[in-house]
């Protein structure tokens, strides 16, 4: 058997073992700006697969079309949910303004898994911090990872 076949199937079986990406199980919920993440994720997706498609690519048509059904799937059970004007406890989607021990503040959006990026001040809600935050007022403290923060200011 020559070496340029072999590389050629181990090729296909990596295609073919790409596996599905992980969909949570939890409840996807989004805000205004996810879903428009998702719907700009999926027209980027299907834009590449058509790239793709036209060159013969086949591993990029398995990647992106892999990439695809995951963006579909989240895009079928989004579900959108935007907070009360006003509220006055936390909610999905309010930004939450926290202040620790120490009197360091920091300022959390909470969005959907897709959405959150903390590096860009949003978590997701799943997170510890959001969990503990949901019901949680202006006054009020909560406990994360042995740190003590402040509700000190929320806004949707």
């Amino acid at each position: 058997m020559s070496r340029a076949f072999t590389r050629e199937e181990d090729s296909e079986n990596a295609i073919a073992g790409i596996g599905e990406r992980p969909v949570s199980l939890h409840r996807n919920l989004v805000t205004v700006n996810g879903l428009a993440m998702i719907d700009a994720e999926m027209a980027s997706l299907r834009a590449a697969l058509a790239n793709a498609e036209a060159d013969s690519d086949r591993e990029r048509i398995a990647l992106v079309s892999r990439d695809l059904r995951y963006w579909s799937a989240r895009r079928e059970n989004a579900e959108l949910s935007v907070p009360e004007p006003d509220g006055s406890v936390v909610r999905f989607g309010m930004s939450v303004t926290l202040e620790d021990e120490a009197g360091k503040a920091v300022t959390w959006k909470i969005v959907g898994e897709d959405e959150a990026d903390p590096a860009k001040g949003s978590i997701s809600h799943v997170s510890p911090m959001a969990l503990a935050l949901f019901g949680k007022s202006v006054g009020d403290t909560v406990l994360v990872n042995g740190r003590e923060w402040e509700v000190v200011g929320l806004r949707q």
